[in-house]
């Protein structure tokens, strides 16, 4: 984990990210799956969010819970090494940016002014989320366009929580996708994962320390493993008859 020490975003390498990312089709556009919890959309140049809970870890220290500095850090890092590779034209925030107004620290706003500095030419758009009601929106100076839910960008519905929308695709958050797979015995493993239906994609959670909540398969939900540095598509159950 990366301490609590200053970071030159801009001196970052543009190395490629070491994971594997899925292309599906979502709405009639490919879309790619990123190993690092992140939907890529290459026709347009956008780079999909959610759930980086930026100053969690922080918020739960002022409450004198013993967890890990650092974690912010270690988000923008990811971010960043995604921006350089795929070098988007915008990055969308499926919501809930910071995680709680205890998130809004000198040390936390230090990290994103050196962030953004490095990136100051990318448009990015938060979608507000539960915790950005309660946390307050990304100061100005960040220059992050901030918009209710639900956002309309091209066959998509840019959301927070998952939901149907009469005539576009929607794109969310909010639930933190993950899934058990299940070995011999007592053997089994929990990982984030996408969940994509028809007319609904769900994001695994960005952000570190962030936990998730656990998926039932079920027939017309695919599922898409995320671990290992690489995507892959859970088979299907089929339906009782």
């Amino acid at each position: 984990m990366v301490s609590d020490v200053e970071i030159d975003f801009s001196l970052l390498q543009p190395e490629p990210p070491p994971g594997t990312p899925l292309v599906i089709d979502y709405a009639g556009e490919a879309v790619w799956l990123l190993p690092e919890h992140a939907l890529w959309w290459p026709a347009q140049r956008v780079l999909f969010i959610a759930d980086l809970h930026l100053g969690k870890a922080a918020t739960y220290r002022t409450l004198g819970q013993p967890v890990p500095a650092g974690t912010t850090l270690e988000n923008l890092r990811r971010i960043s090494q995604l921006l350089r590779h795929y070098q988007p034209a915008k990055l969308v925030f499926l919501g809930d940016f910071l995680h709680a107004a205890a998130a809004r620290t000198p040390s936390v706003f230090r990290a994103l002014a050196d962030w953004r500095a490095a990136f100051s030419g990318l448009d990015c758009l938060l979608v507000r989320g539960n915790h950005d009601s309660r946390a307050g929106d990304p100061p100005p100076w960040l220059d992050i366009k901030v918009v209710d839910e639900p956002w309309l960008m091209g066959p998509f519905a840019a959301c927070h929580h998952p939901q149907n929308h009469p005539t576009h695709a929607v794109l969310a958050g909010h639930l933190h996708p993950a899934l058990k797979l299940y070995g011999r015995g007592r053997d089994h493993l929990r990982l984030p994962c996408f969940c994509i239906e028809a007319r609904r994609a769900i994001l695994p959670a960005f952000g570190e320390f962030t936990g998730g909540w656990t998926v039932t398969p079920s027939p017309g939900l695919r599922l898409y493993a995320v671990g290992g540095q690489a995507v892959w598509a859970l088979p299907e159950p089929k339906p009782v008859i």
